[in-house]
Parts: structure tokens; C-alpha cells; sequence
């Protein structure tokens, strides 16, 4: 990969990694629900979050840096705001993340050596036109990859989850809101994101 860009407050993000070597990521339900703990534990302080799918080998999230100069103002004492500065660091908040699994997984599985590739993978998102392809291409990624007949199968994305009711992390409401309705997220979902779009929603390298 190429070096990675900064990650900005306030700006929407495609944020996505693979496995190391292209070795699986996840090798049972509980991987796939271990790792979304972790991620809601390092990274829910400082993006929220619009859509997200775990492969096997790799993953996806679509985010929006949150505005981390207000978390500092209101959870720091001016003595310590240097040091919350550099541990709410959003590339650093991944860095972490990214080791306490690999830790856990490679102690699991007995491996050793580094799990995911490196530096992991971001992608400004430029338009609103492009927060909806990448919200559809990520749901679709299953899919594409062959892993299931129909996206709509997949357990570990945010498909289901952003068209139901239940409590939930992810900004339900902002994402139906780019698609006007539920039925209009539900309607961009059924054609697949044109090939000539794929290489800006992720790069030929990493598909």
C-alpha cells in the first residue's frame, strides 16, 4: 500500500485491512464477535461508524472522525490534555486495536508474526455519491467474493442491522437518511456497484 493519509477530524473515512500474507482474519464466530468488541472498546471514542462487513480475510468500515477536540475539552484536566491528545490519536486508536487481537488470536491459534497487513488501509470519502456506493459496496463485498450466494446471507456486516429497530452503535439514522428511506437503501442495494467504481472504493491491490 502506499503511504497512508491523515485522518482527519470530521471527515468520512473507508477504512479496510486484510490479512497478512492474505491469511484469514477470522476462523470462527467468535473471532468475527471478539473483533467487534474490541473495535467499539478502541475505536468507538474516537468514529462513528455508518456500515461495516468482516470477511474472512479482511474487512471494511465506512467512519467519520469524530471532533476530538471536544472529547479532550470535556474529558481532560489542562495538565493532561498533551497526553489525551496522543492516546485518542484516531491512527493510534488502531494501532492498538489492531494489536490486542492480534495478541489474543495468535496466543488462540498459537502463531506468530504480524496478523494484518501494514499500514492498514483509508480512503477519504469525497461526495455524497460516494458514501452511497461505499455503503453498498460493502454490503455487497460478501457477495462479490463469493463467500455467499446473496450479501443479504452474510452474518457479520451491517446490512440487517442498519434496517432494523434494536439499539445500535452504528449512525442508523444519518445512513438512511443519505438514501432518503429504508426502502431507498434497500432499492441500491439490489444492483451491484459498477466495476469502473470499484478501484476509488478499494483499490486493485487490495481486492
Amino acid at each position: 500500500m502506499a503511504n497512508p493519509i491523515a485522518l482527519i477530524e470530521g471527515q468520512y473515512y473507508h477504512v479496510y485491512n486484510r490479512g497478512n500474507n492474505r491469511e484469514n482474519l477470522f476462523r470462527e464466530e467468535r473471532n468475527y464477535l471478539y473483533f467487534l468488541k474490541l473495535y467499539a472498546y478502541h475505536i468507538g471514542p474516537v468514529a462513528d461508524t455508518f456500515a461495516y462487513c468482516l470477511l474472512k480475510n479482511h474487512f471494511h468500515f465506512l467512519i467519520r472522525i469524530k471532533d476530538l477536540s471536544g472529547v479532550r475539552a470535556t474529558k481532560s484536566p489542562p495538565h493532561l490534555t498533551g497526553l489525551k491528545l496522543k492516546k485518542l490519536a484516531p491512527s493510534k486508536k488502531f494501532s492498538n486495536f489492531f494489536n490486542a487481537y492480534a495478541r489474543t488470536y495468535n496466543h488462540t491459534y498459537q502463531r506468530t508474526g504480524a496478523l494484518f497487513q501494514r499500514p492498514f488501509g483509508r480512503i477519504l470519502v469525497s461526495s455524497d455519491a460516494h458514501f452511497k456506493q461505499l455503503v453498498t459496496y460493502i454490503h455487497q463485498n460478501p457477495q462479490k467474493h463469493k463467500f455467499v450466494a446473496d450479501f443479504r446471507d452474510w452474518k457479520y456486516s451491517s446490512y440487517h442491522t442498519l434496517l432494523a429497530s434494536e439499539k445500535t452503535h452504528l449512525h442508523r439514522s444519518e445512513v438512511l437518511d443519505w438514501f432518503n428511506t429504508r426502502a431507498g437503501f434497500v432499492a441500491a442495494h439490489q444492483a451491484p456497484v459498477a466495476e469502473s467504481e470499484m478501484t476509488a472504493l478499494a483499490p486493485e491491490d487490495f481486492d
